[in-house]
């Protein structure tokens, strides 16, 4: 697959979740570096770092993303074009076995949550959620779930299939009914697109409307993310942006005197998650932040 086709399914949203994006955007770098004739290291570093910039540049909300390919690229101070090949080679290694004993982590850090017989909400589609939900049905806890369609792409669909799949019964409630979908449920699960150095959480839009009827409730709401989704930038004084998508995925042929308003996602504030589940432990945002830091200290430095 070429550098041009992986940058058009990230940007399509054809790569679904955070961690699939940041892998499919390590294996556009990986298919860089080994086609590369470049004659010298700086024409070696210009085509890495010209790479960078467009996958990052399909989805700039995505830290999780920018994050692996900055894994990929730090320091790499080596004075030969072969050398630098077989050292990007083993750091893409690295990162792909990142993201693999990563989930398997938050799988059982989260799992260790669900009590038998409870039921967990869920909004969207996150593999991480997934995970979890699988490895506590693993474990011979009987486990159900509430999801929510979530327009207009209907990412929760997904969701609802792979439980019913794995045997997992799931009511499957229209975006309206969330107020509805939270009653009678033990726990949120969330996935999260990026969290800030603020404690912020950005995941689709609806998120925190969850949040809020879950915290009005006294249900608790833990946030299911690998650490990576950190924004760096975010502790700069950056803000995450949010991305507005296209107006032909709520209302196709609308009258144009319609502004049509597409937000993808939305922040939740840290006051309403209980904890975020991480490769790293269970933590209230704000040591979620501390320990990341102390984790992955190239991260901040990228």
């Amino acid at each position: 697959m070429e550098l041009k086709t992986i940058i058009s399914n990230i940007k399509s949203m054809r790569v679904q979740g955070a961690e699939n994006v940041a892998l499919s955007a390590v294996d556009a770098l990986e298919i860089v570096s080994s086609g590369s004739r470049a004659a010298s290291v700086k024409a070696f570093y210009a085509e890495l770092f010209n790479a960078k910039k467009r996958l990052i540049a399909a989805r700039p909300t995505e830290p999780c993303l920018a994050n692996a390919l900055g894994f990929v690229l730090h320091n790499l101070n080596i004075t030969s074009v072969k050398h630098m090949k077989s050292h990007i080679e083993l750091r893409i290694h690295k990162a792909r076995e990142h993201f693999s004993e990563s989930e398997k982590a938050i799988a059982e850090y989260g799992a260790r949550k669900i009590g038998n017989k409870m039921v967990v909400f869920t909004h969207c589609h996150s593999s991480t959620v997934m995970g979890i939900l699988l490895a506590a049905q693993k474990q011979g806890k009987s486990v159900s779930v509430h999801n929510t369609e979530t327009r207009p792409l209907l990412q929760g669909r997904k969701t609802a299939i792979e439980l019913a799949k794995a045997g997992i019964p799931v009511k499957h409630f229209v975006d309206n009914a969330q107020r509805l979908a939270l009653k009678g449920v033990d726990m949120v699960l969330l996935g999260a697109d990026a969290v800030t150095a603020e404690g912020r959480v950005i995941n689709k839009i609806g998120s925190e409307l969850v949040a809020e009827i879950a915290h009005n409730f006294g249900i608790p709401v833990y946030i299911c993310t690998d650490s990576w989704k950190f924004d760096p930038h975010t502790v700069f004084g950056f803000d995450e942006p949010i991305e507005n998508r296209g107006r032909d995925e709520v209302w196709k042929g609308a009258p144009k005197a319609i502004t049509i308003m597409n937000p993808a996602f939305e922040i939740v504030k840290p006051e309403l998650v209980t904890g975020i589940i991480s490769e790293l432990g269970v933590y209230r945002p704000e040591t979620f932040i501390e320990e990341v830091k102390r984790a992955y200290p190239q991260i901040i430095k990228n």
